[in-house]
């Protein structure tokens, strides 16, 4: 779960550097949805450890909030 989670913030990161150096932010949807992507892990990584469970449920719905995002974004353009 590590290496996925580290592989997902490293995209996440040279999406958003992308965007912010080129300022063209027609990649968003797909950084939203891998940023999702990363705090579903981060969520489920948190409630197999059983230490924080408000923490693990909380990033389990702001990752549905992002999914939700991102799938509007791709509808939209």
């Amino acid at each position: 779960m590590k290496i996925v989670r580290v592989t997902l913030a490293i995209i996440v990161i040279a999406l958003s550097a992308y965007q912010l150096i080129t300022e063209n932010f027609e990649l968003m949807p797909y950084s939203m949805l891998f940023f999702g992507a990363t705090m579903l892990v981060t969520g489920l990584v948190e409630l197999q450890k059983d230490r924080k469970r408000f923490w693990g449920y909380m990033s389990i719905v702001v990752s549905l909030f992002l999914f939700f995002v991102s799938i509007q974004g791709f509808l939209i353009n």
